[in-house]
C-alpha cells in the first residue's frame, strides 16, 4: 500500500493530521539545519574572538579585532556593554562594579536568548508529535470501526485503508518526533558549551574592567 491514496482517502480530520504533521516536520528540519550551521560557525568564531580580545593591547582595539572574527556577534554585545554612559539614572546608579555587573548580565542574556532561538520549537514537536500520530491513528481505527458497521458484514477492503491509513499516521508521528528530540540534544550540548564560554569570558571581562 502507498501513503498517499490512503491519506487521500480519508475524511477531513485525517488530512488535517497528515498536515499538521508535516508542518511540523518542515519546521523542525528548518530549525535543525539552520541551528546546526549557525552553531558550527559560531563555536569556531566564537574561540577566535575570545583569543583576539585578550591578544590586543586595549579594549578599544580588541573590539575591532573581534568585530573580525564575531559573524554571529555573540562576543561584541559583551565589549560593547563594558562602555557605561553617565546618566541620571537607576541605571548609572552604584558602583562601577555594579554597573558593569548589570550591563554584562543583560547583554549576555541577549546573546544567550538568540543561541536559544529555535530550541523550544523542537521540544514542542519532539512532545507533541507522537500524540498527534496517535490521535490520527485512533482516528484511522474509528473510521475502520465505523466501515465495519455501515457495511454490515466484515471484508478486508472495507477496514484496510483505515487501518493503513492509522499506521502511517503512528509512524508519522515517531518519524516526526525523533529527529527533533534528538537534534534537542544534540544542539542543547552545543548551545552549553558556547554558553560556558560567554559566561566565563563577561566575569572575567568584569574583572578587568571594574
Amino acid at each position: 500500500m502507498e501513503a498517499l491514496p490512503l491519506l487521500t482517502a480519508g475524511d477531513g480530520i485525517s488530512r488535517a493530521v497528515a498536515v499538521l504533521l508535516l508542518a511540523m516536520s518542515v519546521a523542525s528540519w528548518v530549525v535543525i539545519l539552520w541551528k546546526g550551521w549557525l552553531l558550527h560557525r559560531a563555536a569556531g568564531d566564537t574561540a577566535r574572538s575570545l583569543a583576539a580580545f585578550w591578544q590586543a593591547p586595549t579594549v578599544a582595539e580588541a573590539e575591532q579585532q573581534v568585530g573580525l572574527f564575531d559573524r554571529e556577534a555573540l562576543v561584541l554585545p559583551l565589549i560593547r556593554a563594558t562602555t557605561l554612559e553617565a546618566s541620571q539614572t537607576l541605571a548609572s546608579a552604584g558602583h562601577t562594579s555594579q554597573r558593569l555587573t548589570r550591563a554584562l548580565r543583560n547583554a549576555l542574556h541577549a546573546v544567550l536568548h538568540k543561541l536559544q532561538f529555535g530550541q523550544v520549537l523542537l521540544a514542542t514537536v519532539g512532545a507533541t508529535a507522537p500524540f498527534v500520530g496517535l490521535f490520527g491513528t485512533v482516528w484511522g481505527i474509528y473510521h475502520a470501526l465505523t466501515a465495519m458497521a455501515t457495511a454490515g458484514q466484515i471484508t478486508i477492503d472495507k477496514i484496510a485503508g483505515p487501518v493503513g491509513e492509522a499506521l502511517i499516521m503512528t509512524a508519522a508521528g515517531l518519524a516526526v518526533a525523533i529527529p527533533a528530540v534528538l537534534a534537542y540534544n544534540v544542539l542543547g550540548r552545543s548551545i552549553g558549551r558556547i554558553e560556558a564560554d560567554l559566561e566565563g569570558f563577561a566575569r572575567d571581562l568584569r574583572e578587568l574592567l571594574s
